[in-house]
């Protein structure tokens, strides 16, 4: 989402100070605001509106849009494909804003949203990529059912909507992409199960009708984009060279998870190009794989000033009103920003595009507000009705983010120091630029928070603190060094809390390099040398950094990285470091060396690495290099093992059918649909794991299940099958249990797009667990 359009430069890294200061002022500024929600069809205000089919509940939901679409003038028409919908006051229809967000808790980005006297603050749960880092699916559904409820509480009081753009389902390709941090990573399973999860919390209502929404959720940016602003190439004109097997292996399959399992309201296109034509101008991208394969049921939304950019930016038509008429017949429904309300009457006078598609664009926008009861009277009658003010900020709700960031904080290193005792601990040295943040904790796409707790606050609530923050911001030029090491010199530990915040890596902000900002890796280096006590060292950022020289610093007892915590996130580090809670994050993303980023350019697409120019690939799925740390790496302050109670087979043999070709000539591999899939004894098998705790104390524990595929297609040379969290106590053991289908699961995608399963030796792993498979004809 481009909360700062290329027409206006809007730049949102502003100082925490500033911003928080402009939040108070709309505090003061809204606070008479208006109580009373946005809707249509007020029967009971105007009875005369009874008397109109779109305001009939009876009617189906279709009936209704068309009843709608159909008293509706041309330029009444053209008012309901902008954000900012105008009303129709002879129908009963307010203006209506399309544009709110709610990436990791109701934000006060997008014209929808404000926080007032009356709700001053939302629960701000941890920045998405560190919530990714909990691998627990349940969890990302739970927090978007706190959101939309949250949401909707609002909408109740006046101060929301009802369509929100989130999530970001982006494949974090890059580590130095500044909005990695707003991704689920880079994995293209756990991102798929991060985005109908989370779609499924904010969407889904209590009755469980699937044609009722919640909230209307979005899934951004299609596709291929993850460049924002590097070494001077711009989101606005970057052309995104995509291969069709990257795409569809790499690329896709978050979206069309959120389409086809989570039933997403919305998918909106993005600011780049994919191959030479813009995404949102596209008809194979949004007509033909959004809507025909995939089957939306809702609407199609540009990033803000998409259509503009296409025209001003890439220069792709001559005239605005191409612009506008090439957006919507190749299927965009709804354009964040104004273009389409200035050009498509002009379109449609020029012959360039026909009112037929004007009203299937409206249609779908209705369609949507049609399921979330915009239509059907007052709110307050209606399933959410008694939500409010009192529902949001309550008690569970801030534990819940609290919880959040504690299953996502990743333990890198321990040497045997962690978790520090708080009996024997009597002087605690916590120093760092991020030791005693506020707004740096949320990320960006944030909201008001309920209230914050600072890591130097959740420290402090346990033992005697000194604090220092050593550097004056995280890209800090001077470095108290002197100050910082006497101050570690003389407790019995010493936390160090650094990293990166939105000066460094944020929307339109991508970084060039993967150290440490700054003097903070001398702070480190020189705190962790003049340290009585074990030092423990606090990643606080939302992607990796080349932090070797800390990972190989004896006189550093552990390494956490907690991403961007959330308003709880002082809570989560301190009950963590302390031992309140077991540790169990793991990498959603891998943590590249400085070398990997001075030969690779971030425009280069390719997933697959390329020996001819010694191109090393990216993610774990392919690239075979050296890590800092890797995609699933963290520890725990217990033991795990595995071991396997039910194997897979070591054989399956897919039965041809006797014309097949591959009876006659040799093949790699098969197609992954067919009767060969559907008729072979042993096409679907349970993998079942015996996970034991062998420790002193409880955790949880991922299980992943991975498989290494033969070496056909440029296949991955590893990637996610499954992934299972558990709780157990000390000593416990349980069974964990994985379904394997082995032309959908066991299949790669080949250099056409296709699915294939290759034949020969598959090796499953769980853990140190290797089995081998292997698949023939």
């Amino acid at each position: 989402m481009g909360s700062s359009s290329p027409l206006t430069r809007r730049n949102r890294a502003q100082s925490s100070v500033l911003s928080l200061f402009l939040v108070f002022l709309c505090f003061s500024a809204s606070s008479n605001a208006q109580s009373t929600p946005v809707f249509a069809c007020d029967v009971a205000g105007n009875s005369s509106l009874s008397a109109y089919g779109f305001c009939n509940t009876a009617l189906k939901i279709e009936a209704r849009v068309s009843d709608l679409v159909g008293r509706l003038t041309l330029q009444e028409k053209i008012g309901f494909l902008v954000n900012k919908a105008n009303g129709v006051t002879r129908l009963g229809i307010p203006t209506y804003e399309w544009w709110s967000e709610a990436l990791h808790g109701v934000s006060y980005i997008g014209p929808g949203t404000h926080f007032s006297g009356q709700v001053p603050g939302a629960t701000s749960f941890p920045q998405v990529i560190l919530t990714a880092a909990s691998f627990n699916v349940s969890l990302f559904q739970a927090i978007g059912k706190v959101v939309s409820t949250e949401a909707r509480a609002m909408y109740n009081v006046g101060l929301a909507g009802l369509t929100y753009w989130s999530p970001n389902v982006n494949i974090f390709r890059d580590p130095r992409w500044g909005r990695g941090q707003e991704t689920p990573g880079e994995d293209p399973l756990l991102s798929s199960k991060y985005a109908s999860g989370y779609v499924k919390g904010l969407q889904e209502t209590d009755g469980g009708d699937a044609n009722r929404l919640k909230v209307a959720a979005c899934c951004k940016h299609y596709t291929a984009y993850d460049v924002d602003n590097w070494k001077g190439v711009e989101r606005y004109s970057f052309n995104a060279v995509v291969n069709q097997q990257d795409m569809d292996d790499t690329y896709q399959p978050p979206f069309k998870s959120c389409v086809v399992d989570g039933n997403v309201a919305s998918v909106m296109c993005s600011y780049n190009q994919v191959n030479g034509k813009p995404t949102c101008a596209d008809p194979d991208l949004l007509s033909g794989v959004i809507r025909g394969e995939w089957k939306l049921n809702g609407y199609i939304v540009s990033d803000c000033d998409s259509v503009d950019v296409l025209y001003k930016n890439q220069h792709y038509t001559k005239t605005p009103e191409e612009a506008a008429a090439i957006s919507i017949n190749a299927g965009l429904d709804l354009n964040c920003g104004s273009f389409l309300g200035q050009h498509t009457e002009a379109a449609v006078n020029a012959g360039l595009v026909n009112v037929t598609a004007i009203d299937k664009a409206i249609s779908n926008n209705f369609l949507t507000l049609m399921r979330l009861g915009f239509f059907d009277g007052d709110p307050k009658k209606q399933m959410y009705g008694g939500l409010g003010a009192k529902d949001v900020c309550t008690p569970a709700n801030q534990e819940l983010a609290a919880e959040a960031a504690r299953q996502g904080i990743v333990l890198l290193k321990n040497t045997g120091s962690l978790p520090l005792s708080p009996t024997t601990i009597k002087t605690l040295a916590v120093i760092g630029p991020n030791a005693n943040v506020t707004k740096t904790m949320i990320g960006n796409y944030e909201g008001t928070p309920c209230k914050y707790t600072t890591p130097l606050q959740g420290l402090a609530g346990t033992v005697s603190t000194t604090y220092l923050p050593g550097c004056s911001n995280v890209a800090c030029t001077v470095a108290d060094v002197a100050g910082a090491t006497k101050l570690a010199a003389d407790a019995d530990a010493t936390v160090l809390i650094i990293g990166a915040d939105q000066s460094i890596e944020a929307e339109s902000r991508d970084r060039i390099d993967l150290n440490l900002p700054g003097k903070q890796q001398d702070l480190v280096t020189q705190v962790a040398k003049a340290a009585k006590g074990p030092v423990v060292l606090v990643i606080m950022s939302g992607g990796g950094f080349d932090i070797t020289f800390a990972k190989n610093d004896p006189k550093i007892a552990g390494i956490l990285w907690v991403g961007y915590p959330g308003e709880a996130g002082g809570i989560a580090i301190a009950d963590v470091i302390f031992g309140r809670y077991n540790p169990s994050g793991r990498l959603p993303m891998t943590w590249y060396p400085q070398s990997y980023v001075e030969k690779v350019p971030m425009t280069n697409m390719n997933m697959r690495p390329d020996t001819s120019n010694g191109y090393p690939g990216r993610t774990y799925r392919f690239y075979t290099g050296e890590t800092v740390y890797a995609f699933g790496d963290g520890l725990s302050y217990t033991k795990f093992s595995h071991s396997l109670v039910k194997a897979p087979p070591q054989l399956v043999s897919l039965r041809l059918e006797e014309n097949h070709v591959c009876r006659s000539s040799e093949c790699q591999s098969l197609d992954a649909l067919g009767p060969h899939c559907e008729n072979t004894v042993g096409s679907a098998f349970e993998v079942h794991v015996k996970v034991r705790n062998g420790g002193d104390r409880e955790g949880i524990h991922t299980v992943f299940l991975f498989t290494t595929p033969p070496v056909v297609h440029g296949a991955p040379r590893k990637h996610l099958l499954g992934f299972e969290k558990i709780r157990l106590g000390k000593m416990e053991e349980a069974v964990v249990k994985f379904k394997v289908e082995v032309c959908k699961d066991l299949s790669v995608v080949d250099e056409v797009g296709k699915r294939k399963i290759g034949l020969g030796q598959h090796l499953l792993h769980v853990g140190d667990l290797k089995h081998s498979l292997n698949i023939r004809i």
